[in-house]
């Protein structure tokens, strides 16, 4: 499927799964706990979700803790039987992809290129653990770019499901439509989340 300029990717959404006569597995990205309350509540009556926490663009190792923590500690809240899949942290490899690139407004190639990373991940995982789907929750945020990341999801379920037996499904989202980033927010206070204050790596926090 082409992912179209003039597509609704929450509409779009919306319909596929609910069609579906009984939850499919999917191994969800997660950037951080806050921005997963959104998705999670969205998701939640048409998937067995499976949470990957897989962020090597978070520095310092400090935070990038802080966040993850913060990510178990809302899993276990909701109580939904999620499971939450870590994985190391591999920093080294994202400064290696984002070489040359440090300058990068937020939201450029640097960024598409963290998102390529952490996507690919999440399916090349998915593919091997034997998921029905894989996506990521950052397009609840309003400052990612939601066009961007599908194509790069779109673009994996292919080379993923080449000569496969089983394929493995992205599921194309907008998930900050519908007041999305509004609903995360609140949920955010609700569990008294820690809201961290910049995107991930240094470099777009020192920009």
């Amino acid at each position: 499927m082409e992912v179209l300029h003039n597509l609704n990717y929450n509409d779009w959404m919306e319909r596929e799964i609910k069609k579906f006569s009984h939850k499919k597995k999917i191994l969800l990205h997660s950037c951080c706990g806050p921005c997963s309350t959104a998705v999670i509540d969205a998701l939640k009556d048409y998937f067995h979700i499976t949470i990957l926490y897989y962020n090597p663009n978070i520095e310092p190792f400090e935070e990038y803790i802080k966040r993850k923590e913060e990510q178990k500690r809302y899993v276990k809240a909701i109580n939904l039987d999620i499971q939450l899949l870590d994985v190391d942290y591999d920093n080294e490899r994202f400064k290696n992809i984002t070489k040359n690139l440090e300058s990068e407004p937020e939201g450029g190639m640097r960024c598409h290129k963290c998102y390529y990373l952490r996507l690919e991940k999440c399916a090349s995982l998915a593919k091997k653990l034997g998921f029905d789907y894989f996506g990521t929750t950052l397009t609840v945020s309003p400052y990612k770019n939601a066009k961007v990341i599908n194509e790069i999801g779109l673009s994996l379920e292919k080379s993923i499901n080449k000569n496969a037996k089983k394929n493995v499904f992205y599921l194309i989202s907008d998930f900050k439509k519908k007041e999305g980033y509004k609903k995360s927010i609140e949920l955010s206070k609700k569990y008294g989340l820690y809201r961290q204050e910049y995107c991930g790596c240094l470099y777009g926090k020192n920009l």
